[in-house]
């Protein structure tokens, strides 16, 4: 297997952790709903977006340095909240934020996670975000708001577009859970692979460490999978959003606009920025690609809330195209899941500079010196002035 220096792509840093996960975990990370039609057009609908090469340009000193709501970030990119990291690799979470802190850029921790809040923020020196999942427990909730702010979090992210869960045909295949259940067939694939299970022997985190001992009611892992599965709220409304940025207090972010018009909503909420998502293709397939809607959103609310996206990036040339259509910020989730199933706190790493790199390169060539002057004119549309 290569060492982490010679992967130069992310796609090259997929088909390593495809070798080093077990294949239920790996699906879980590289999966969509149903034909998995919306999760192929959130990469594809990227290399329809054409950007303008212009030569004979000042190239040297060079900046990434941005902001995303108001904080100073390397790049514009942050890891987005993905739910089972720690099944990627032993102790998922802690590692990406550590990863993330060390490169100056956001780690956003699931609800679902393994590694549990006070976990990350007992194992980095700054803050980091955390992702809200609203629950029929409201009491459950408040506490999981509660537990963000004892471990300073600086912003919460509110996922919109889970109320019901969308249906990933892999992961009903494949029986996954976590821990895993030893049947023959989880069992063959965690013996094929002594690292992942040498890592996962070494830890305590094996389940869903944000819920359990936590919520009312779980105390063991099979009342845990019939919690969680029973226990997202279809019910969850605007007003919600409301109650949540009051009880909250700090910056907040809502994750899972799609359409224009719920932009236009969630911009009078009063939310510090929005996130264009379709939940990586996981929840309605048929969906629009977040790229393709990006520009409408970004028209739709101008400069009433920051925008930013996630869905499709692989490349730093992504995180540009993103930029040039009024994104802010973007987020890599796939991306930084590969790199942790192939090589941990390095693999991460590893990543964030592949992606670096590209951006770095392309803001370049497309005759730009700081990416905060990146907009729409960098792009090539033949028949637009």
């Amino acid at each position: 297997m290569p060492a982490l220096s010679g992967v130069l792509t992310i796609e090259e840093m997929k088909q390593l952790a495809r070798r080093r996960v077990p294949k239920m975990f790996f699906d879980y990370a590289d999966s969509g709903a149903w034909t998995e039609n919306t999760y192929r057009a959130n990469e594809e609908d990227f290399a329809k977006v054409k950007l303008r090469q212009r030569v004979l340009v000042d190239m040297t000193n060079r900046s990434l340095e941005s902001t995303m709501i108001g904080e100073k970030v390397s790049m514009p990119v942050a890891i987005a909240p993905t739910g089972l990291t720690g099944m990627q690799h032993a102790d998922g979470e802690i590692l990406a934020a550590q990863a993330a802190e060390a490169f100056g850029v956001p780690f956003t921790l699931s609800t679902m996670s393994i590694c549990s809040i006070e976990d990350v923020a007992e194992n980095t020196t700054k803050p980091f975000w955390f992702q809200l999942y609203v629950m029929r427990d409201r009491d459950f909730v408040n506490s999981l708001i509660d537990r963000a702010k004892a471990a300073k979090c600086s912003a919460l992210v509110l996922t919109l577009d889970l109320q019901i869960l969308g249906q990933r045909h892999k992961d009903l295949r494949n029986g996954l859970s976590a821990p895993p259940k030893f049947t023959p067939k989880h069992i063959w694939q965690m013996a094929a692979r002594p690292n992942w299970c040498m890592g996962m022997l070494g830890t305590k985190r094996h389940t869903f460490r944000n819920i359990a001992g936590h919520a009312k009611g779980v105390t063991d892992l099979s009342s845990l999978s019939t919690w969680t599965s029973e226990q997202f709220d279809p019910r969850l409304s605007w007003k919600d959003v409301a109650w949540i940025k009051e009880r909250w207090g700090g910056k907040l972010i809502l994750k899972g606009i799609l359409d224009a018009e719920d932009a236009r909503m969630a911009a009078g909420t009063g939310a510090d920025a929005i996130i264009v998502s379709n939940h990586g293709g996981r929840q309605l397939d048929g969906a629009p690609s977040s790229i393709s809607v990006l520009e409408e959103i970004a028209q739709a609310v101008g400069d009433r809330v920051e925008i930013h996206l996630d869905g499709g990036i692989r490349s730093g040339q992504d995180v540009l195209k993103a930029l040039c259509l009024g994104a802010k910020g973007t987020f890599i989730g796939r991306p930084f899941l590969y790199g942790l199933g192939a090589g941990g706190k390095a693999g991460v790493t590893r990543t964030l500079e592949i992606i670096r790199r590209e951006l770095d390169i392309t803001l370049a060539l497309c005759g730009k010196r700081d990416i905060k002057d990146v907009g729409p004119d960098m792009l090539y549309r033949p028949g637009r002035s």
